[in-house]
């Protein structure tokens, strides 16, 4: 087992259990201000270009069609989502991706199969081979994936300068952009 390995799964058994309470009432909040499953589940590009279920907390209208975010039309956020967006809590469930070793906490976020040109830039930079993070260097640089060729390229220097404390300041960067 790799030190990041041992790292991602300290980490994110600690912030599961912790985070629980948290995730529970989010959950009953997503339930009681608009109908479908709080937990939503989507596919996602994960290493070496396979294909898994991500997990995040519901925060947009059950009926929204499968978009990147940057895509999604505003209104099809939820009040309760926008809330959840902001603080970052709708990214909770990928903790158990993280134990199952689909994710990483830090890496490059998992695009959708439709995001191609991300993923054709991904390929060309040698990113597919990293495991995706529930937060990375293109998040706390403000860079989402709506510049495809800016978000591989950021991804491609985070993972030439990978270390465990590049990770921490990566994960302190985001509870501080929150």
């Amino acid at each position: 087992m790799t030190a990041k390995r041992a790292f991602d799964l300290i980490i994110a058994a600690v912030m599961l259990a912790v985070t629980s309470p948290i995730v529970l009432v989010a959950m009953l909040a997503i339930r009681a201000t608009s109908p479908g499953p709080a937990i939503f589940s989507q596919p996602r590009v994960g290493r070496g270009g396979a294909v898994f279920a991500c997990h995040k907390l519901r925060t947009m209208h059950r009926d929204t069609p499968s978009l990147p975010t940057h895509e999604a039309p505003a209104s099809s956020v939820t009040a309760v989502g926008k809330v959840l967006r902001r603080t970052k809590i709708d990214e909770l469930p990928q903790l158990w991706n993280v134990l199952k070793g689909e994710m990483s906490l830090v890496g490059p976020r998992p695009c959708l199969p439709t995001q191609t040109e991300l993923i054709g830039h991904r390929q060309r930079l040698g990113v597919l081979p990293a495991l995706p993070g529930i937060t990375g260097l293109a998040q706390i640089k403000g860079i989402d994936m709506s510049d495809p060729s800016l978000c591989a390229e950021t991804d491609a220097a985070y993972l030439k300068a990978a270390s465990i404390g590049l990770d921490l300041k990566i994960l302190i960067g985001t509870f501080y952009r929150a």
